[in-house]
């Protein structure tokens, strides 16, 4: 079982990375809390069935509120303003990635790589790379 809770945490975060690009430490935790207390609940006589059909249930439930809490980004300022908080309040960061965003656009890929030299730079590669 440990194994198997393992390997759904871990796709808990492959997921929220593959929709979201970002939020996985907290869908981790969530995950791992949702682990230990179902654990719990389990433990003391609860049904494992009913037990998944109220965690679906909850789900559903916060993915529907946070849909309707989720704000549209439209501006490049206000990706510079997530982009900042993503980068720990580093605004020049948070710049690049406005930056960034606006010229490969929203269906474009932005990598991020460590670099051999102190000054931070951006790259646009056109078409597709290997």
């Amino acid at each position: 079982f440990e194994n198997m809770g393992a390997q759904m945490v871990r796709e808990v975060a492959s997921k929220t990375n593959d929709i979201a690009g970002d939020g996985t430490t907290t869908a981790t935790v969530l995950a791992q809390a949702i682990v230990q207390e179902g654990n719990k609940a389990v433990a003391a006589g609860m049904n494992p069935m009913d037990l998944k059909r109220g965690i679906d249930l909850a789900v559903g439930e916060v993915v529907a509120a946070l849909g309707k809490a989720a704000k549209k980004i439209k501006t490049s300022e206000e990706v510079a303003q997530v982009g900042t908080i993503s980068a720990n309040g580093d605004e020049s960061v948070g710049k690049m990635i406005a930056e960034a965003m606006q010229k490969v656009g929203n269906e474009g890929v932005i990598t991020v790589e460590e670099a051999k030299t102190a000054e931070t730079e951006l790259e646009v590669v056109e078409g597709m790379q290997f």
